[in-house]
């Protein structure tokens, strides 16, 4: 898919109960590694979406870096 998360093709299998409930579904390894990389894309776009939303004040990258040393209480 251009420009979005690409579509994820699933074959669960399905626990069921003495019930007829389900109560688990099963993957194959390589859809679950599918499925959690699909996951941390939509976490990066969320995270990205808030990042634009929020203060678009610029400072130098100097400045950047000496104000997260300074909050690391960084020592050379």
């Amino acid at each position: 898919m251009p420009g979005g998360l690409d579509v994820i093709t699933l074959h669960p299998q399905y626990v069921i109960d003495e019930n007829k409930q389900c109560k688990a579904v099963l993957l194959s390894i390589e859809e679950w590694e599918k499925v959690l990389e699909a996951l941390e894309e939509l976490d990066d776009c969320h995270s990205y979406d808030e990042a634009k939303a929020g203060s678009q004040d610029a400072i130098p990258f100097e400045q950047a870096v000496h104000e997260i040393q300074e909050q690391e209480d960084y020592r050379p």
